[in-house]
């Protein structure tokens, strides 16, 4: 044996070549790990960033209430309530408060209130105002009644150029035009003109067009529980016509699809054929 063997032979042994006792393997030493590997902080978009409306707002009107509250009240407004239940006292009330405040503008837009062609104007207004919103005041059960019926029948249903009138609810002024709506009966169907009354409801409201078609489409859907639903609506703004970019000729088109005429593109494409659209 060399001398650096013999050497070796007598050192003490490493302690990392000895194997652990029960209780050195079960005390609370601490041991060697990793250094943990923290990922890089993933910045959102800016805009994400932005306080728009799209940021801030606290939750979508489509989840917020459901489509047709337990009254029959459809998405009511804050107000929509005390409107339909208020008597004959409060809604002479109403229009005279409303009277007032066309009073002031008016006078603020540098009129005389008083003149013969104005002295009327403000309760006229009033109720102009109270008849393109009775939308509020209508109740979804009264609207369908009992129009609901059993139909063995599996194909499209449509009913085309609804004309509509609605008011912007960003300048509150009009816009028009017409609603085509289309659905698949799933053993049930809805009285034809209640398709219109249903479209004449929401459109009386303060809307924007985009949330008129969706409500038009998703109370359908709720009611007759169909194998799927169409709503297409064409409409001229007046706050592009006679104010802002003033283009004349421009038409809006908004759609919203449920159903398998969403998940299916022969179903919507038959839809849009029959409308003349394809």
């Amino acid at each position: 044996m060399s001398d650096n063997q013999d050497h070796r032979s007598h050192l003490p042994p490493s302690p990392l070549s000895q194997p652990l006792t029960g209780s050195e393997r079960d005390s609370d030493t601490p041991k060697a790990t990793l250094a943990p590997v923290h990922p890089k902080p993933v910045r959102e978009p800016y805009y994400k960033r932005l306080n728009t409306p799209l940021n801030t707002r606290p939750a979508s009107p489509y989840t917020l209430n459901p489509p047709i509250d337990s009254d029959g009240l459809s998405w009511p407004s804050l107000g929509a309530r005390a409107r339909i239940e208020s008597n004959e006292e409060e809604a002479k009330a109403r229009e005279d408060r409303i009277a007032e405040a066309v009073k002031t503008i008016l006078t603020e837009l540098g009129e005389d209130v008083n003149r013969e062609g104005l002295l009327e104007t403000p309760h006229r207004y009033a109720r102009a105002m109270l008849f393109f919103t009775k939308g509020y005041e209508e109740n979804i059960k009264d609207v369908i009644k009992r129009a609901v019926f059993e139909e063995d029948h599996d194909e499209m249903v449509i009913v085309k150029d609804i004309e509509i009138y609605s008011l912007c609810e960003h300048h509150l002024v009009p816009f028009f035009g017409k609603v085509h709506i289309g659905y698949i009966p799933n053993k049930k169907v809805l009285g034809l003109s209640k398709l219109a009354r249903l479209a004449e409801m929401y459109a009386r409201r303060f809307q924007v067009q985009e949330r008129l078609t969706k409500q038009i489409a998703i109370a359908l859907s709720e009611i007759l529980q169909p194998r799927g639903v169409a709503v297409v609506i064409e409409a001229t703004h007046m706050c592009m016509v006679s104010r802002g970019v003033q283009k004349s000729g421009a038409i809006t088109s908004t759609s919203c699809m449920l159903g398998c005429f969403r998940a299916q593109q022969k179903t919507r494409d038959e839809f849009l054929t029959l409308l003349g659209r394809r």
